[in-house]
């Protein structure tokens, strides 16, 4: 029997020794099998594995000293003599300290890494890698056919070969070495002599024509106080009004954007402003119709706006992009230069006075301009700057002249002429209820209690403007197509002077046609001309007392609807 004391010795080595066993186990595993890993041949391994035994045979030797006495466990002295019965890996019999399950697993992680060792798959690896340097694809370059000598070609254009039909090499076209004039060069400063383009001769009959002007506005009829009539006898004119062969003419070159209707309750004298700067004049009463044709070029850029003077129909004011505002004079056969800036953009106008002594000029960049044309000389009597970006079109209330609307880009806003001030101004009455971009908003021509505004959002508004003040009630939207694209002019809603609830408007529907609106939203009438009406007409113009309808489209062409009492 040994003594309790070194019984309790005895034990503390053995759980010392058991646990460097498990921590020389962790190392040896390591030691194993990293270099097995790496080897490329058995050899080495072999080594290897021998140096990792003896270092853990070095090991084992150090925890048991000459002087520690250990006594072994019944338990522990079976589990050795089972463990020598067992077959052992070579190279490993010096591990009778491990467990059968931890031989097993040494063994089978050995003979995988000889196995993946003998596969030589990094070397393998390299070949490949150096295989596929050495490839490189072959450049696939298409192979051209021989042209047969002897055969027959493909058909090719004469024209395109420059010979003529015998096959005879037409001579080389002389290069243009000066530089093209422009289509429409600026027109100089100063007034103009009214000579038509399209007429060569004929002196009298232009002085005609001029003298025809004349004398109607001499004798016209001064307007009275209208009165609206029943919308039913209205629709019942309406449908009197139809076109013909003899009412549709070209008279501009270019595509219509303006119209304008003389009032004469004589004749039928339509005027209409082209995008090429033309202004074209059409007298409906002379035979052939090419006869009553004249057209003039007082400017170079697009005629967005014209008007007949109300004070004197003989006097054709109209207004260009290119920055000036005419005047013509039939009596006088001159065109004379009533405002000029070079420096901006006109698109719009309209008179302030019922005189029309004085107007107000609409700007692209958003600025506008009061012009008195008493004052003499081309400058403005003010330059206002508005709240807007860009002013499209610019109308004054028929009433209460102090009053104007402007339309911009997405607001319509109203002004008071007599507070406008040469910096930034305010507007007393905004609308914001578009989404879109606008094209126009127009007073009702009568009484002005109503504002119509025409945007891209595909809807014509109505609003209630009767009572001016800090806001204009929203009264209709009528659903309408507005979206006429890239070529055609924008639609612009206009109110007809005979009938201030109703609405004129183009279509783009099929047939071709123009369309009428009650202010409540309700249909009124459309105008279908067949064959005569071929094309969309953007821009519309009613007369002011008969029932006369005048429509430009983009080819130049002027469609009249009246109605046969007043052919």
């Amino acid at each position: 029997k040994c003594p309790k004391s070194l019984l309790d010795k005895n034990s503390n080595n053995e759980v010392t020794c058991k646990k460097s066993k498990k921590a020389e186990i962790k190392k040896t595993c390591r030691r194993i099998l990293t270099p097995k890993m790496e080897a490329t041949s058995s050899k080495e391994e072999s080594a290897l594995q021998k140096s990792s035994l003896d270092v853990h045979a070095e090991s084992k030797w150090q925890y048991k000293s000459p002087s520690d006495t250990v006594v072994l466990s019944p338990d522990t002295e079976s589990s050795q003599e089972g463990d020598s019965d067992e077959d052992t890996t070579p190279g490993l019999d010096d591990f009778s300290e491990l467990s059968p399950y931890e031989r097993k697993r040494l063994k089978n992680i050995s003979e995988n890494a000889n196995f993946f060792a003998s596969l030589q798959l990094s070397e393998s690896a390299a070949r490949l890698r150096e295989m596929i340097k050495k490839r490189q694809p072959p450049e696939s370059k298409r192979k051209k056919p021989k042209k047969k000598e002897n055969g027959t070609g493909c058909r090719r254009s004469m024209r395109l070969l420059k010979v003529d039909p015998s096959g005879v090499p037409l001579p080389a076209a002389p290069t243009q070495t000066e530089l093209e004039v422009e289509e429409n060069p600026l027109i100089p400063p100063g007034p103009l002599e009214m000579t038509p383009e399209n007429r060569d001769d004929d002196n009298e009959l232009f002085k005609g024509f001029l003298q025809t002007w004349a004398e109607m506005s001499k004798t016209r009829s001064k307007n009275t106080k209208k009165e609206l009539s029943n919308i039913k006898s209205y629709k019942v004119n309406l449908n009197g009004m139809v076109i013909s062969e003899d009412t549709v003419c070209k008279v501009t070159r270019g595509s219509v954007s303006s119209m304008a209707i003389h009032p004469s309750e004589m004749r039928t004298l339509v005027a209409a402003g082209a995008k090429s700067g033309q202004v074209g004049l059409w007298d409906l009463t002379h035979q052939p119709k090419e006869d009553g044709v004249y057209l003039f070029q007082p400017h170079s850029q697009p005629v967005s706006c014209l008007y007949f003077s109300p004070a004197n129909p003989a006097h054709l004011l109209s207004l260009s992009y290119d920055g000036t505002l005419r005047c013509g004079d039939f009596p006088r056969a001159v065109f004379e230069e009533v405002y000029r800036d070079e420096t901006s953009s006109f698109s719009s106008f309209d008179f302030l006075t019922e005189d029309a002594s004085t107007l107000i000029v609409g700007h692209w960049d958003g600025s506008m301009s009061l012009v008195d044309r008493r004052t003499p000389g081309t400058s403005c009597e003010k330059l206002i700057k508005s709240s807007l970006s860009k002013i499209r079109t610019v109308h004054v209330h028929p009433v209460q002249r102090q009053y104007f609307i402007t339309a911009g880009l997405r607001d319509i806003h109203i002004y008071d002429a007599r507070c406008l001030k040469p910096s930034r101004n305010q507007p007393l009455i905004s609308l914001t209820e578009h989404t879109k971009s606008i094209a126009s908003a127009y007073f009702s021509p009568l009484t002005g209690n109503r504002v119509v505004t025409t945007c891209a959002d595909c809807k014509l508004r109505i609003f209630d403007s009767s009572c001016i003040s800090s806001k204009i009630p929203l009264l209709t939207t009528i659903r309408h197509n507005t979206i006429t694209g890239r070529w055609l002019t924008r639609f612009q809603a206009v109110w007809d002077p005979k009938q201030e609830d109703c609405v004129i408007v183009g279509s783009m529907a099929q047939p071709r046609r123009v369309e009428i609106f009650h202010e409540t939203g309700k249909w009124v009438h459309s105008f279908l001309g067949g064959e005569c009406l071929a094309s969309v007409c953007s821009i519309n113009a009613m007369h002011p007392t008969r029932y006369i309808l005048a429509g430009g489209n983009s080819s130049g062409r002027v469609h009249v609807f009246m109605n046969e009492s007043c052919g």
